[in-house]
């Protein structure tokens, strides 16, 4: 198959997984279902040569972006000391502890090459974790917590995964300068996707100005926006994937200076939305596409451990991946713990979380496409032109265990979250509430300000009694007194034109105002950024409809 026909078979695939999914007999996660289709287009294909560098700027950084433009980021700062804990401690305590258990295991593996693949296998993956989400029932703040680990942590687990190689590559490792290149990778590809984004919204608000604005233009910015914040980064050795991660948040922020138009946002979350379903798929399908090779050659590679038999390979990943699910356990359990003596020490009283919220986090850790990616990366040969050691090994255990994951996840998380008791939160609830109260206010405001504007530049006396009706009908759409007025069966077919027009001016206002307002209360904090969203979208859709 020619390269054109091999992505067309791959998009078809993503389509067909997205109905599949749902006319199945029994129930299997999108993922899973996804995987399958990459095998069977396998079957017509010898196999995609992947070039790792390429899969990372094709399809991470939009995914990340979104990821970090969407997620709540008051739940980000809120549980940052957690998601700290996971992103940075886990990931060294996963180095540490699945390097040695690999090496055990697998004698043959060289102790750099298995705390290489133990490094790669320690990031969780938010393409993968997204993808399931939607099936299973977990609770609203540990997904904002598993989310926030899975955008932070691919730096950490990447820079120990480089590290790793290199120390297999000379036989040499020096912890002062992994933490330096840690800290430069962070804080520079952070601040690489904060520079990047607030410079391209400085100078689309200018072109704006001058030249007015485009949708289509607009929304190809915002997709262009990730991959310009990747290259600068990788650009200056800094990491691509947080700058990716950065640039998204950072759009997030400067989105609630609500100057964009409605109609050029509700557009671009359809572009975005169907981007997402169709990157998202295509990682995993051509996870399947790979997976067939990936076994043929760990099979020829047996030999390498010790063993003739190829279920030892099962034996392996079976092995590795409930050593990566304790060492998860032992970390969430010990931080919890210790998080909870520390506030009390501090005088604030908590309860410790129900035991199935523990189990459930150890389990979430799904590793995913950057795994996989970065796993390919692994050098062919030494420096002395011999072959990696258990490279074609290493791929396949990585590859075997995102499939682990997956389905560990997908299975085990529903049964075990199912009817959860679960404290109430009533946060969402009251600054919707509080949001839809000042909103309104705010529009009957404006209502009164357009309906006085008007009768100042009126001439005729019905135009002001048309505009007196016209903003009290309107103002009591906001007040909910009554949905409508009737009577209109005996007004002339020009005048009932007029008064919807005059009455659709004055909406417009009102909605403008509502939108402000909002806006307002999610950049003083008032207001959590995920209602402010929802409710802004209902304001682009009501205002779409009537323009």
């Amino acid at each position: 198959m020619h390269s054109i026909e091999i992505v067309l078979a791959m998009l078809l695939a993503v389509a067909a997984s997205g109905f599949l999914v749902r006319v199945l007999p029994f129930s299997l996660p999108l993922p899973l279902v996804q995987i399958g289709l990459g095998a069977v287009i396998s079957m017509f294909n010898h196999g995609v040569e992947l070039d790792p560098e390429l899969f990372f700027l094709l399809f991470l950084p939009p995914l990340l972006f979104l990821d970090g433009w969407r997620i709540p980021k008051q739940g980000l700062f809120r549980d940052r000391t957690v998601i700290l804990e996971l992103a940075l401690g886990l990931v060294v305590f996963t180095v540490v502890g699945a390097g040695f258990l690999i090496h055990w295991m697998i004698p043959a593996m060289p102790v750099a090459v298995a705390f290489a693949l133990a490094a790669i296998l320690s990031p969780t993956d938010p393409v993968a974790l997204s993808a399931i989400s939607s099936r299973v029932p977990i609770p609203k703040r540990l997904m904002h917590i598993l989310e926030g680990e899975s955008l932070l942590n691919d730096a950490s687990g990447l820079v120990c995964f480089q590290f790793a190689v290199a120390a297999a590559l000379t036989g040499a490792f020096s912890l002062a300068d992994a933490s330096l290149t840690f800290l430069w990778v962070a804080l520079a590809g952070l601040g690489c996707g904060i520079g990047v984004t607030w410079a391209i919204n400085v100078l689309q608000r200018w072109i704006m100005r001058h030249f007015g604005e485009e949708a289509g233009s607009s929304i190809l910015v915002s997709l262009l926006t990730p991959f310009a914040a990747y290259v600068v980064a990788e650009a200056v050795s800094a990491s691509g994937i947080l700058a990716a991660v950065s640039a998204g948040i950072t759009m997030s922020y400067v989105e609630l200076s609500g100057r964009a138009a409605a109609s050029v946002r509700i557009q671009r979350t359809a572009v975005w939305d169907m981007v997402q379903f169709t990157l998202n798929g295509i990682v995993f399908t051509l996870l399947g596409e790979q997976l067939p090779g990936i076994v043929r050659n760990a099979i020829r590679s047996i030999d390498e451990t010790g063993h003739l038999q190829p279920w030892w390979l099962a034996i392996y990943v079976a092995a590795i991946s409930l050593g990566l699910i304790l060492l998860r356990l032992i970390w969430v359990w010990v931080s919890l713990g210790l998080n909870l003596l520390r506030d009390r020490a501090r005088g604030v009283e908590r309860t410790s979380p129900n035991w199935r919220i523990i189990v459930a986090t150890s389990l979430a850790g799904v590793r995913g496409a950057i795994t996989l990616a970065g796993v390919l990366t692994l050098p062919l040969a030494m420096g002395d032109g011999s072959p990696f050691p258990a490279r074609d090994l290493a791929i396949f255990l990585a590859a075997a265990v995102i499939l682990v994951s997956l389905l560990i996840a997908s299975v085990a998380l529903p049964p075990l979250l199912k009817n959860l008791q679960l404290p109430e939160e009533q946060e969402d609830q009251q600054e919707e509430d509080l949001a839809r109260k000042a909103a309104a206010r705010a529009a009957l405001v404006a209502v009164e300000s357009e309906r006085q504007r008007l009768v100042a530049s009126a001439e005729a006396v019905e135009d002001q009694e048309l505009y007196g009706a016209c903003a009290e009908r309107v103002s009591q759409l906001y007040q909910r007194h009554v949905d409508r007025l009737g009577g209109e069966a005996d007004i002339a077919p020009a005048q009932a034109r007029r008064i919807e027009q005059v009455e659709r001016q004055m909406r417009q206002a009102g909605l403008r105002a509502e939108r402000a307002e909002l806006f307002r209360l999610a950049r003083e904090r008032k207001i959590s950024e995920e209602v402010s969203r929802k409710l802004v979208r209902n304001l682009d859709l009501l205002e779409t409809r009537q323009r």
